[in-house]
């Protein structure tokens, strides 16, 4: 009972007897002793790779992504920059065209952009606002009082500018009269 398990295995044959290590394997090389030689075997014959290395591969990622950077970034600026062409353009139609009134007193309600807004007309503007004949421009933020003409010029150069314009020919879309005043 005392064999250890590879000579248990040795004495039934499922084993083979180990060959011996050189002496030079075991204990490393002698000091002093000049190191063997080593066989250099030649480098694998690897066929050409048609496919580029990592490095290059993240090179030309990174240049795919700030060229596409860079075109957004002149896209924004062009848009941008054509934005403030037409702001410019609508600033310079409505110049003096503007008929509110410092004293008036009737708000005209309407709805623009989602919310319930309020412009101060005269009593004599307010059938003309809700006959179509005056309509309603926001610019820089304030909502001015201006002629049909004036309003539709206004929406050739910015569309979203118009903030009320009545259509003279649409009919009623409730029972509520157009110049009620709440």
């Amino acid at each position: 009972m005392a064999d250890s398990l590879r000579d248990q295995l040795l004495a039934l044959g499922l084993a083979k007897k180990p060959e011996p290590r050189a002496k030079d394997e075991r204990r490393g090389p002698k000091p002093g002793a000049r190191p063997a030689p080593a066989a250099r075997p030649a480098p694998p014959a690897t066929k050409p790779s048609r496919e580029p290395d990592l490095a290059q591969a993240y090179a030309a990622r990174a240049r795919a992504e700030r060229s596409e950077r860079e075109q957004a970034e002149r896209e924004a600026q062009a848009k941008a920059r054509e934005k403030r062409e037409r702001r410019a353009k609508l600033a310079a139609l409505l110049e003096g065209k503007a008929l509110n009134v410092a004293d008036a007193d009737i708000a005209r309600h309407f709805d623009h952009g989602g919310k319930i807004r309020r412009v101060y007309v005269t009593a004599e503007q307010l059938p003309r606002v809700n006959a179509g004949e005056l309509g309603v421009v926001q610019r820089d933020g304030r909502y001015l009082v201006v002629s049909r003409e004036v309003a539709l010029a206004a929406r050739e150069i910015v569309p979203e500018c118009i903030a009320l314009l009545a259509d003279p020919d649409a009919p009623p879309e409730d029972d509520v009269p157009p110049d009620l005043v709440w």
